[in-house]
C-alpha cells in the first residue's frame, strides 16, 4: 500500500526531495504521492517534519 499524505500537509516540499523514484508532486494544496510509482521505502514519512505522511 503506498504512502499518503494527509491535509496537515504544510506545502514545504521536503517530501518530493526525499523521494527517490519522483513519484511526489505538488498538488491542489498539498503534495501528492504518485500510488502507482511509490515504492514504499518511507523516506518522505521519516523526513516530514509535521508528521503529515503515512501508509
Amino acid at each position: 500500500m503506498a504512502y499518503k499524505i494527509s491535509d496537515e500537509c504544510i506545502m514545504c516540499g521536503t517530501c518530493e526531495g526525499e523521494c527517490p523514484v519522483g513519484a511526489i508532486a505538488e498538488g491542489e494544496g498539498k503534495y501528492e504521492i504518485d500510488a502507482d510509482a511509490c515504492i514504499e521505502c518511507g523516506s518522505c514519512a521519516a523526513a516530514c517534519p509535521v508528521g503529515a505522511i503515512s501508509e
